[in-house]
């Protein structure tokens, strides 16, 4: 209705807000005026142990437990990492060899239960048994399970947070004893290990369970700015370990999901993507970090499958302190809930010609150096950018990898246009699907 104003208020519930259009107000919100922005728009209870995570958090508390996470995922981190990453496309595959009544059916289903497993691993480590068969497993699944009264007070946390806070509401009471438990009992088992170990470093596996045990060795978690102190109890690591499976499953089956839906679509960016994988077969034999960084189409396939599928539409901040949007001389009061876009972004076609039609290209080096910014982000922007953002690019290349050296697509959609439905993080499409067909190779690797 207001294509050309910068800024558009329209109200949350009890609380003003404002939709921000204009990119140059994005950019002051999400990173240039970070220090007004820095609210997440929601906030939990200190009784919901497993909520109190980098994802909910907000202030002191968030920046000084999201620096302890940042070791995670340093680059040579995630190659290091990498061998579980590869390891958990490699059991998707064969797990679906053995039940290949799951090449068709609920798609984005069977991804979230690989997307769950492999968060799993990360979590809780690797054993010699597929991810699969792993004992974790099922607690992987469990946590992402959801119930009616979940979605009621997940209702309440984003629209009456008064109501929330007095009724002192955890929405994530149920997971709570299996959870934290899995956590303890994997923690201490490590830590055995290392004790009855001469060399630490042949018992390290790169997983979220080492940065746990090397966090509290280092004691006490502390903000030298401010004087904040975190004690890194086994409850707090557990809360930072349920933020991997909110934040990283279903957004990760979800782009795996559009990636291959779109390839299902387009026969010829699926030749192209398939050459390319076999082609880096035949080369390496195997895949790494670097091997995945060779793959040029299929990160523009990616990309530009996130691009018209975003996982969330838009990003939520809170105005903390009273300032001002510089496009407009628009003024924003404390307690003003901010709408950032990210779908009329992905779907500009001032930004985006032809938005709906799958096109790679886009995303080349030489086109995307082009793009004005704050315009593309799958993963949010700004300093609370997803801080999982690479680890979880290279599970989802890996899962598609593995998935379309073995399998080619074929996708059917009811209708002319997409529809969606809502989940607790995003949103799915819901009249459109697609299903594995094997390639007949001679040989696979």
């Amino acid at each position: 209705m207001y294509p050309d104003e910068p800024a558009i208020g329209i109200g949350s519930m009890f609380t003003p807000a404002l939709y921000v259009k204009d990119q140059t107000n994005v950019q002051h919100i999400l990173q240039t005026d970070f220090n007004s922005f820095n609210h997440r728009g929601i906030e939990v209870n200190e009784c919901d142990i497993l909520a109190n995570n980098i994802l909910f958090l907000n202030g002191n508390k968030w920046k000084l437990l999201r620096q302890s996470m940042n070791p995670l995922f340093t680059s040579s981190k995630l190659n290091s990492m990498y061998y579980i990453i590869d390891r958990s496309a490699q059991d998707f595959v064969e797990f679906l060899n053995k039940q290949p009544e799951k090449l068709k059916g609920d798609m984005f289903t069977i991804l979230c239960t690989f997307s769950s497993a492999a968060v799993g691993a990360a979590v809780f480590g690797i054993g010699n048994e597929s991810i699969f068969d792993s004992p974790y497993h099922a607690i992987a699944q469990n946590a992402m399970k959801s119930s009616t009264s979940q979605n009621i007070k997940f209702v309440m946390l984003y629209l009456c947070r008064p109501l929330y806070k007095f009724m002192g509401i955890n929405i994530f009471k149920d997971h709570e004893k299996l959870f934290i438990g899995a956590v303890k009992q994997v923690i201490r088992q490590r830590e055995q290990e290392n004790t009855k170990s001469h060399d630490r470093s042949r018992l390290e596996r790169h997983d979220f369970v080492d940065l746990c045990i090397n966090i509290q060795n280092n004691g006490v978690l502390k903000d030298p700015d401010n004087g904040l102190e975190i004690y890194p109890t086994d409850e707090v690591l557990a809360a930072q370990a349920f933020f991997f499976f909110i934040a990283g499953v279903q957004p990760s089956a979800f782009a795996m999901f559009s990636t291959l839906v779109e390839l299902g679509r387009n026969s010829y960016d699926l030749k192209r993507v398939h050459d390319e994988i076999d082609k880096t077969f035949e080369k390496h034999n195997t895949i790494t970090v670097d091997t995945l960084q060779e793959m040029k189409y299929l990160d523009m396939s990616l990309n530009e499958a996130m691009r018209i599928h975003p996982a969330v539409g838009y990003l939520t901040r809170e105005c903390v302190r009273d300032t001002v949007l510089p496009v407009g001389n628009i003024k924003v009061n404390k307690g003003t809930k901010i709408f950032s876009p990210i779908y009329e972004y992905h779907h500009d076609p001032n930004i985006f010609p032809n938005p709906k039609v799958f096109k790679p290209e886009r995303f080349s080096r030489e086109n995307r150096s082009t793009l004005p910014n704050n315009v593309f982000m799958p993963f949010g922007k700004g300093n609370r950018l997803c801080i999982g953002n690479r680890y979880a690019t290279l599970q989802v290349k890996s899962g598609l990898v593995h998935l379309l050296r073995r399998f080619s697509v074929k996708t059917y959609m009811d209708g002319d246009e997409i529809k969606y439905s809502k989940h607790h993080t995003n949103v799915v499409p819901s009249n459109i699907n697609f299903e594995f067909i094997p390639r007949n190779m001679k040989s696979t690797v």
